[in-house]
């Protein structure tokens, strides 16, 4: 069989997988987003009086968002290190 490529020199395949790939990180970005918000605004927000937030919950929020900002990126490094340790140890099983 003979595989197609677009001008980029992908095959159609691993243009349908970069495709995929890039809307699960969509996917997992917006989960991630939908996440901080409910999880801050449920920490943060407790006063409804008003239509903006007070110092306090604006504080609050900031402080919240920052923290999970935080741990997901270490999140994501902490998952690459492991995953190269992985691949590393697979590479060496194989020889």
């Amino acid at each position: 069989k003979y595989a197609m490529f677009n001008n980029y020199g992908q095959s159609f395949q691993e243009q349908r997988m970069q495709q995929l790939m890039e809307q699960k990180q969509m996917r997992d970005f917006m989960r991630m987003y939908t996440n901080l918000v409910a999880r801050c605004f449920g920490d943060c927000v407790d006063d409804f009086t008003s239509s903006k937030l007070s110092e306090k919950e604006l504080t609050c929020s900031k402080r919240c968002t920052l923290k999970n900002m935080k741990f997901n990126e270490r999140l994501g490094q902490r998952f690459g290190e492991e995953s190269t340790k992985l691949m590393e140890d697979q590479a060496r099983m194989a020889q």
